[in-house]
């Protein structure tokens, strides 16, 4: 196991203005393509750019949305094709009626790659996107290249955590407050003060966007004990993934210890674990520095030891 030390802290106590950019800034220099692909009949928002030789999908968390992944774009543009997406029933991508298991995740994702072409890639998510992830990989092993898991859920049924973020997800969708959204993400974060005003005016379009008020239960299903049960990876499946994997978790991960990390490594034999400091459950926006080069650096050269 590797523990990469974090720039956050000093960053907020010298008040570093990075910190404080608009997600849209974070890509304003560069060339990016925002639209919508039709996957067998859903209508999938995706945010696109580079033009690199291999194919990189980022998958964002439960009741997230593809701006989690602003200040990661432009820096893994310079080396692959990249796709940030809205998931199934998520964002501004379309809501079909069904409760979303994290099989209708997967397929909407084989799809997405049927639909442009894509016989493999390099996947990334973060919680439910590293759940997602994982069981593509596991399913479908050979069309990913490398597989970064990124303080994966679906390895355990915490019932306090499923609660909060059942709680806290279905009273920012239903109430019209701001202030519910804002809670909602600072729940993810170590220091809950880099929530910005941007970030919170995004999920809140999000979480107000057409059908969410609806689709809500459905997404959050995976926070039912019964449900969630019948849907965590389990060790015959993770034993299935090919892909040389990083499994990327954090000192003050809200949603699991690092000892749940440590078990998923242990898991996925061709795996490596780096743990980054002083974050929370996003380390991609907390400190974007960090994670932008040990991520990249894996996906371009895989392990080194």
């Amino acid at each position: 196991m590797s523990r990469s030390s974090s720039t956050l802290e000093n960053n907020h106590k010298n008040n570093a203005q990075p910190e404080l950019r608009s997600l849209w800034s974070a890509v304003a220099d560069g060339s990016v393509r925002l639209h919508y692909i039709d996957v067998k009949g859903v209508k999938t928002r995706v945010l696109e750019a580079g033009e690199g030789p291999e194919t990189l999908f980022l998958l964002h968390g439960i009741s997230g949305h593809l701006e989690a992944y602003m200040r990661n774009i432009l820096p893994h543009a310079k080396h692959f094709r990249v796709l940030a997406i809205d998931m199934l029933g998520h964002g501004f991508t379309d809501k079909p009626k069904s409760n979303y298991e994290v099989i209708d995740y997967v397929e909407h994702l084989r799809d997405l790659m049927d639909v442009l072409g894509l016989e493999k890639i390099h996947l990334s998510g973060e919680s439910l996107g590293g759940w997602v992830s994982a069981r593509f990989a596991a399913k479908y092993p050979e069309r990913v290249k490398r597989l970064v898991l990124n303080t994966c859920g679906g390895m355990i049924a915490d019932p306090k955590v499923m609660e909060r973020l059942r709680t806290l997800s279905l009273n920012a969708v239903r109430n019209p407050d701001r202030e519910a959204t804002r809670k909602r993400l600072e729940f993810l974060m170590a220091d809950p003060s880099i929530v910005t005003e941007d970030l919170v005016e995004a999920r809140y379009a999000t979480y107000r966007s057409p059908g969410m008020l609806e689709a809500i239960e459905s997404i959050m299903c995976l926070q039912d004990m019964d449900v969630r049960l019948r849907n965590l990876l389990t060790p015959e499946e993770l034993a299935k993934i090919e892909a040389e994997t990083l499994v990327l978790w954090t000192s003050h991960d809200p949603t699991a210890a690092v000892s749940v990390g440590e078990k998923l490594h242990s898991l996925v034999s061709n795996s490596r674990l780096i743990v980054m400091e002083n974050c929370g459950h996003w380390p991609q926006y907390e400190d974007p520095e960090t994670f932008n080069a040990l991520h990249i650096d894996f996906l371009l050269n895989g392990h080194k030891d």
